[in-house]
């Protein structure tokens, strides 16, 4: 996949990680970049061409499809964040994670499929994170549908193989976005992540990992529960 050249979808492009792949992307030369945003108006880079999507609205879903014909990369990064606690959180906040992060990214993953596939297979990226591995009580609505998300992630992979599409995984920690501005924890810098993803999927990459957490975590997934929560045995939490 090459994104010199390439017609590009991206969700959520109206601010942080978004807005910076829109702009890794012009700077990587690809012909042509569609905007996706529950606003018009939101999108602020220029060249760029705003597209009205909603990914919970699957309506909104197939107009957007059907108004970007010529793609060839889908990046699916529209999210939200509820901080909804594993005990405390009303269930309404757990459904309104996996509506965005699990079926959002699933209806925009359907309804580009047969576009990318009649545009010579193309790539689809889809935004997860650490908590994709990890899970915090704290944000256990965020973990669980981003869980989730990825094996849908893994599901599609598989399915989109056959007609040649490439599907990578973004997982990466805290960003120096409005999403983590309350973090006081390392954050990356998300016009680097976005460089780095766009490095990943012309590589070929099935998975892209943003910084160091992420790869720490990844590797303490063959360990065991006690190397991902060391709390369990009274040792301080990883995160």
């Amino acid at each position: 996949m090459k994104v010199q050249g390439s017609v590009a979808f991206v969700t959520g492009a109206n601010r942080g990680l978004g807005e910076q792949f829109v702009r890794a992307l012009f700077d990587a030369g690809a012909a042509k970049v569609y905007a996706g945003s529950r606003g018009l108006k939101r999108v602020t880079v220029p060249g760029a061409i705003p597209v009205a999507v909603d990914i919970t609205d699957h309506e909104s879903v197939r107009a957007a499809a059907d108004q970007a014909q010529d793609v060839t990369l889908l990046i699916n990064n529209a999210g939200l964040s509820t901080q909804a606690d594993v005990l405390m959180a009303d269930l309404d906040s757990f459904r309104l994670e996996f509506e965005t992060h699990v079926l959002g990214t699933l209806a925009m993953s359907r309804a580009f499929a047969p576009v990318l596939g009649r545009n010579g297979g193309g790539a689809v990226v889809n935004v997860l994170s650490v908590l994709s591995w990890i899970s915090i009580t704290a944000s256990a609505g965020y973990a669980a549908a981003k869980a989730a998300e990825w094996s849908v992630t893994n599901a599609l992979r598989v399915a989109l193989a056959e007609q040649g599409t490439q599907v990578t995984a973004l997982h990466v920690s805290y960003l120096q976005t409005e999403l983590a501005a309350k973090v006081t924890a390392p954050k990356s810098d998300p016009a680097a992540v976005a460089r780095a993803t766009l490095d990943g999927v012309e590589a070929g990459l099935h998975e892209v990992l943003a910084d160091d957490f992420s790869k720490q975590v990844q590797a303490a997934l063959a360990v065991g529960p006690e190397a991902l929560y060391p709390q369990l045995a009274g040792r301080p939490a990883l995160i």
